[in-house]
C-alpha cells in the first residue's frame, strides 16, 4: 500500500488526499513527523490561551452570518 499523509487535528489523523480503503477499515500505522517540529506543550498553552479570548462584536450568532463574505 502506499503512502498516506496526513494532518493530526482534534484527536484525529485527517488525510491529505483520497484513501482507497472501504469506510470503518481497521489499519495500523507509526507516524513519522515531517515538515516541521511537534509543538511543545508551552507553545500549545499559549495558542489555546489565545483562542479562549473572546471579542464581544454584539452578534449573537456569527454562523448566521457566514455567507455574507464569501465570494
Amino acid at each position: 500500500m502506499k503512502t498516506i499523509h496526513a494532518v493530526y487535528e482534534h484527536g484525529v489523523f485527517r488525510p491529505l488526499e483520497t484513501v482507497e480503503l472501504p469506510e470503518r477499515t481497521e489499519v495500523e500505522f507509526a507516524p513519522k513527523v515531517i515538515g516541521g517540529e511537534i509543538p511543545n506543550e508551552a507553545a500549545l498553552d499559549a495558542i489555546y490561551e489565545t483562542m479562549s479570548l473572546r471579542f464581544n462584536s454584539g452578534e449573537r450568532d456569527i454562523a448566521d452570518r457566514h455567507n455574507e463574505h464569501q465570494p
